[in-house]
């Protein structure tokens, strides 16, 4: 056997194979299976379904391009299906139109055997209206763009029901770049993404907010409360973390007398992973001057409901089997008040003593000595509230000890002019009226220091130079922290965050480990024939064992004749003994 196919079968599957013969083929035949020239586009599948009618007369002369997605083959002239960015719309082709001369080679070879589900094409033609009713588009020419070399699945409908379906959620985060293809309403949601991303900005630019960019590699990760990544820098020669938030920055930013500043980027929190988190998250952040918590209110409920019109059309999505309504005001109420609510336990002026004793009663187990007041207030509600409020719901006036860059509450020194809006029993945003006291500040950084001695690998650290900042002054300000990634679950009604990320993070990819070709030849299997088994797919000696010897030897025969490998079929009665059956 030729070294070439003996080092491809070892590597390639059967399909593979066929697709890297039909590449050579073309080539053969002169045509670049990757052209470099650019290929004009006209129109797209979207606008002609859309806008054409036999008495139009638009769409006479045009070029589209896109995946062949399906083809029926009828002698002289055949039908398929191409796929642009916009949808589907099927071709009629015509052999003696594509091939006005003598030479056919276009037609009978390339189109009817070369070409493959998943190739570029490029066509010219006109569109027009089939007996059967469809819109279509009759080709005058047919230009190979470019070769796929592994099949795509094939996803099959009828009566609306889908059959092998591209649905392992593992497969489809993993390569999503075929999830995008063969499963429709996938790109639907990042299209409504993008429409999300462009209402916020829109909304905040009219108001006159500026869009900045802050530090993502920073030498104190502050804003939050969250264990970072690190990193290391190797011309500094020190560690730097992956920042967790953006918020010290931006308020540096109101310092430098900018009157209101947001940023969309990317924030990393070295946690696990769920459907509802990613340990790299995309987050919204904005800080505008002379505000307080209870305008951002307001601003936040306006924001909302002006997203969900653009990407729903009206104030309401649906979610989790739920309908959600962003219909202005929403619900509030203080989180202790929640607390009461829930539990029947007043945490008001209780000390950390008391408040642990309550977890215990409750019978929060995992809450221990490295737990402060403020942690323990925020496990209790975790699980008793938080989960119970699925219409937009603010939690407002936390407890001091919970909120160390936020400012105290006008009427009670114990509580923070905070709020975090709860949507179907999840935080979508987390807004303040600013702390700007940098006395204040420096204590409750210095708490959080206390807390982080004690153990708590969470607790913010002390940033001297945003201390520094405030003591140059910052005027009042409101800021607020949106997480998109959520908020782009919600407005799509995707279930998990990983259904509105490209490319979520994923465990390592698993290997496929295959026997070394010696334990086949080791069975009395001939190398040559051991090759083919394994280009068959059957890469452990146990799989191809755990088959039919009869189906096992006319899958090598046919391997045999299709590959023109110019081997000597075996006998049945040798692939039963090779197998031990």
């Amino acid at each position: 056997m030729p070294k070439f196919y003996s080092n491809i079968m070892q590597q390639l599957s059967e399909q593979e194979q066929v697709r890297r013969n039909s590449l050579q083929k073309l080539r053969d035949l002169g045509i670049n299976p990757y052209p470099e020239a650019e290929y004009t586009v006209t129109a797209n599948s979207k606008e002609i379904l859309e806008k054409f009618t036999p008495e139009s007369g638009l769409f006479q002369d045009i070029t589209l391009a896109g995946r062949l997605m399906a083809r029926r083959v009828m002698g002289k002239a055949s039908f398929a299906e191409l796929q642009d960015s916009f949808g589907r719309i099927q071709l009629y082709i015509n052999r003696d139109e594509i091939c006005p001369d003598e030479d056919k080679t276009l037609y009978n070879e390339v189109f009817k055997k070369l070409l493959d589900i998943g190739d570029f094409v490029g066509v010219s033609g006109y569109a027009f209206v089939t007996q059967m009713g469809e819109i279509s588009v009759h080709v005058k020419t047919l230009t190979v763009l470019s070769k796929s070399l592994r099949p795509l699945p094939i996803v099959k409908e009828k009566d609306g029901v889908v059959y092998d379906a591209f649905s392992d959620p593992e497969l489809r985060y993993r390569q999503r770049y075929v999830d995008l293809v063969v499963n429709g309403g996938v790109k639907d949601v990042f299209v409504k993404r993008a429409k999300i991303l462009e209402t916020m900005r829109s909304f905040f630019n009219s108001r006159g907010y500026l869009e900045v960019e802050t530090p993502i590699l920073q030498a104190i990760p502050g804003g939050a409360s969250a264990r970072p990544f690190i990193t290391h820098h190797n011309s500094l020669d020190i560690d730097l973390y992956c920042r967790i938030a953006t918020e010290l920055y931006l308020k540096r930013l109101i310092v430098g007398g900018f009157e209101g500043v947001y940023e969309i980027g990317k924030n990393f929190r070295n946690e696990g992973m769920d459907k509802f988190h990613n340990p790299e998250f995309t987050c919204m952040e904005i800080y505008v001057s002379y505000k307080d918590y209870n305008w951002m209110m307001a601003f936040t409920e306006q924001l909302l409901e002006t997203i969900c019109i653009a990407v729903n059309g009206s104030t309401e999505t649906t979610f989790d089997g739920k309908t959600i309504s962003f219909k202005a005001p929403f619900k509030r109420i203080t989180m202790l008040d929640a607390i009461k609510e829930k539990t029947g336990y007043d945490l008001d002026g209780k000390s950390e003593d008391e408040i642990r004793s309550i977890c215990h009663e409750l019978k929060l187990g995992h809450v221990d000595e490295t737990f402060g007041k403020g942690k323990m207030i925020d496990e209790i509600f975790g699980e008793f509230c938080e989960g119970t409020y699925i219409q937009p719901t603010f939690i407002i006036d936390y407890p001091i000890e919970m909120s160390p860059l936020c400012k105290k509450h006008r009427n009670n020194p114990n509580l923070t002019e905070r709020f975090e809006l709860m949507v179907n029993g999840k935080e979508l945003c987390n807004a303040y009226s600013e702390l700007n006291d940098p006395i204040d500040q420096y204590e409750r950084f210095k708490d959080q220091l206390r807390l982080s001695e004690k153990g708590d690998d969470e607790a913010m650290f002390i940033d001297h130079d945003f201390v520094r900042a405030l003591e140059y002054g910052m005027p009042p300000t409101s800021g607020m922290g949106m997480g998109i990634d959520r908020l782009c679950m919600i407005m799509t009604g995707a279930s998990t965050i990983q259904d509105v990320l490209f490319f979520p993070q994923m465990k390592p990819e698993k290997k496929v480990v295959k026997d070394d070709i010696s334990v086949y030849v080791a069975a009395g299997i001939p190398q040559e024939w051991a090759e083919v088994i394994q280009a068959l797919g059957f890469v452990k000696l146990a799989d191809a064992q755990a088959v039919k010897f009869t189906k096992l030897h006319a899958d090598m025969c046919g391997y045999n004749k299709k590959n023109k490998l110019n081997l000597t079929n075996p006998k049945p009665e040798d692939v039963k003994s090779w197998l031990n059956q």
